[in-house]
């Protein structure tokens, strides 16, 4: 809970700064590669988080990995993490960043599930589709699971729309044992 709260603060304290630079967008992509880097390489993530190992030297590894490739600001939030402690979070204070900055963009992720991958025809498709329900702009993030069989089932927010062939078996055996 401590964790959440402290990553929401400075993930504010990031989407501030980028609103006001108007780098909303460009300094988003790069905390999300920031947090792809760190999920996927979980060595860096026990180095940084380390408590034995001193500032300076994982402020040094930032500067390697990082080098000018990304935005000062975005270079300097990323060193004031490490001065506080609080690289280890970074994943959390992304997905953060994230929300403020989808809500100001108009935009909604949309956790679609299938049983087999869709192709790009139908992404484009039901992206459009769901941009017509919602009203936003939809960024889809695309997950299989053979146990629905078929069918789409789509996460927003709080809302599910389950179009599963698994929920409508369901549906039909609730049906019949009802009669």
């Amino acid at each position: 809970m401590l964790n959440l709260q402290l990553a929401k603060k400075y993930a504010v304290a990031m989407f501030e700064l980028a609103q006001e630079e108007n780098k909303l967008v460009e300094y988003g992509k790069q905390l999300e590669e920031i947090r792809q880097l760190f999920a996927t390489k979980p060595e860096l993530k026990a180095f940084m988080g380390n408590p034995q190992i001193q500032p300076k030297a994982k402020k040094e590894l930032l500067n390697k990995i990082f080098g000018s490739d990304i935005e000062k600001s975005v270079h300097n939030f990323m060193l004031l993490l490490v001065d506080k402690r609080r690289i280890t979070i970074i994943e959390e204070i992304v997905g953060e960043y994230q929300a403020l900055s989808n809500e100001v963009l108009n935009i909604a992720v949309a956790h679609v599930t299938t049983a087999v991958a869709l192709k790009e025809k139908q992404q484009k498709a039901l992206t459009a589709k769901l941009e017509a329900i919602t009203g936003k702009h939809i960024q889809l993030r695309t997950h299989i699971d053979k146990s629905i069989i078929g069918g789409v089932v789509v996460k927003i927010g709080d809302k599910l729309i389950d179009g599963s062939v698994t929920s409508k078996i369901k549906s039909l055996e609730k049906q019949l044992m009802a009669n």
